[in-house]
């Protein structure tokens, strides 16, 4: 089959629908391609054998974007959502600390609160109040060890970091942290030790809700509902795309032309697509890490210690895990029996400098929720899920920039916009909000005829990121 349009979109994911739901808003002709048979993308959600609701990791909703905020409200309606204070906090050296870990040091054995206000000390120092004058760090653990000095990076961050990222912070650049890192004050580091209180608000996500029922995936299988069934392809997988003719070929065998191409495709799977139009081997420069999700189903309710919390990082070399969320205490819905069972989702990063045991994963899983008595009892468990995600996420190497952004320049030269978690490359802005607003904001920018200033959340993240946005 052979077919044209004006805009063609590759993917059902939020970048995706953001896209869509902006191209029918303004009445344009577009097709999207989806190769699953649902939309979601990493944002999907699906049910195990035994009825309980897993995601693809630990999304949680919060915005920066008014905008986004109008279409969660549309999707799920005023009923559909829960909302919650988020309780993240740190299991380290055999308790829980509370997130951020560097503002309630006054939680740790006075040896280690020491060394790490001894530690932050040097830095405040070394800066001098200022840091006007100072090279810019060479790569993220530079960044580190200037702003929090040894003690916290030594005993958290630099341990953490790498089991999230799955890469030394050394080989990381420093320019995509913006809210992501939180940066702490002397003063304010101080007050908490010596009036023994927890200091938990920073960040953008300290209140977030989720759906009542579904999981994170409802909100986009609700968006996409509201898209015309006609221009949606589900089951559509791209072979090849032939940025010279603006063309995309599907494994089917069906052609689509189109004025306009917005991806979401992997940008390194776009370009081994694209016949040469930007250099393979530039595929094999952009650095990823793979996720495994393990999912445990457990007969009960949950211990004392976890009623509240919402999510957990580890850094200690014993678990595989970086992160557990309680599933169930985002929604009890999430079990098939609610109150009477509940649920945690581990994530473990994968890459070449940190390969993972997949066949022994599960069962290291559970040993380590053992030790770190998250699982009081091991009979309980009435369900055990494991999923393993190829590119979990973007990883912001040293020289990102200067190989992604020509990257996307010379797709743009044929008409190709690639935008969204792994389309665009950008971490600082792979969030669903971002995402969805990287898609929303290319159309605007197409439609417009405008340039890039009409793309603020892709080419200007820290703006966007310090700020309210329509």
């Amino acid at each position: 089959m052979k077919d044209t349009t004006d805009y063609l979109i590759l993917g059902a994911g939020p970048t995706g629908l953001g896209a869509a739901l902006r191209l029918d808003e303004l009445g344009l002709d577009w097709m999207l391609l989806e190769a699953e048979d649902h939309a979601g993308g990493l944002a999907t959600s699906f049910v195990d054998d035994q009825g309980f609701t897993w995601d693809l990791g630990g999304h949680v909703q919060f915005s920066h974007y008014d905008r986004f905020d109008r279409y969660m409200d549309l999707a799920l309606g005023p009923d559909g959502w829960l909302t919650h204070q988020r309780e993240s906090w740190v299991w380290i050296r055999d308790r829980f600390v509370p997130y951020p870990f560097q503002n309630n040091l006054h939680r740790l054995d006075p040896a280690d609160r020491w060394a790490c206000v001894e530690g932050l000390w040097q830095a405040v120092q070394a800066l001098d109040g200022s840091v006007q004058g100072l090279d810019k760090p060479a790569n993220f653990a530079a960044w580190m060890e200037r702003t929090m000095g040894p003690g916290i990076c030594d005993l958290f961050l630099k341990p953490y970091n790498f089991k999230v990222w799955a890469y030394p912070p050394s080989t990381m650049d420093a320019n995509w942290m913006g809210e992501r890192v939180a940066v702490p004050d002397l003063k304010a580091v101080m007050r908490s030790i010596c009036l023994n209180q927890d200091d938990v608000g920073w960040g953008p996500n300290k209140v977030f809700r989720f759906p009542v029922r579904g999981g994170t995936g409802a909100v986009w299988k609700a968006l996409a509902a509201r898209l015309p069934a006609a221009r949606m392809r589900y089951g559509s997988r791209v072979a090849r795309v032939e940025p010279e003719g603006r063309a995309v070929h599907t494994e089917a065998g069906d052609t689509i032309r189109a004025r306009h191409i917005l991806s979401t495709i992997p940008l390194n799977h776009l370009i081994r697509m694209s016949g040469g139009w930007v250099e393979a081997a530039t595929a094999d420069r952009l650095v990823y890490s793979s996720t495994h999700v393990v999912g445990i189903g457990i007969e009960g309710q949950p211990p004392e210690a976890l009623r509240t919390k919402c999510w957990m990082y580890f850094p200690e070399a014993h678990s595989p895990y970086y992160r557990i969320t309680v599933f169930t205490n985002y929604s009890p819905n999430n079990a098939p029996r609610p109150g009477a069972q509940w649920s945690l989702m581990t994530e473990t990063s994968e890459s070449p400098a940190k390969p993972v045991d997949a066949e022994r994963l599960v069962a290291d899983t559970l040993a380590a929720l053992g030790k770190d008595r998250l699982l009081p009892d091991p009979d309980a468990v009435c369900s055990v899920v494991h999923r393993r995600l190829p590119q979990g996420y973007p990883t912001p190497f040293l020289g990102r920039d200067p190989v992604v952004d020509p990257v996307l320049r010379r797709f743009e030269e044929a008409g190709i916009w690639s935008r969204g978690r792994f389309g665009a490359w950008k971490y600082e802005v792979a969030n669903q909000d971002h995402s969805f607003a990287q898609g929303y904001e290319c159309v605007d920018r197409l439609a417009a005829g405008a340039g890039p200033e009409a793309e603020p959340t892709l080419h200007r993240p820290s703006w966007v990121n310090g700020r309210r946005n329509g």
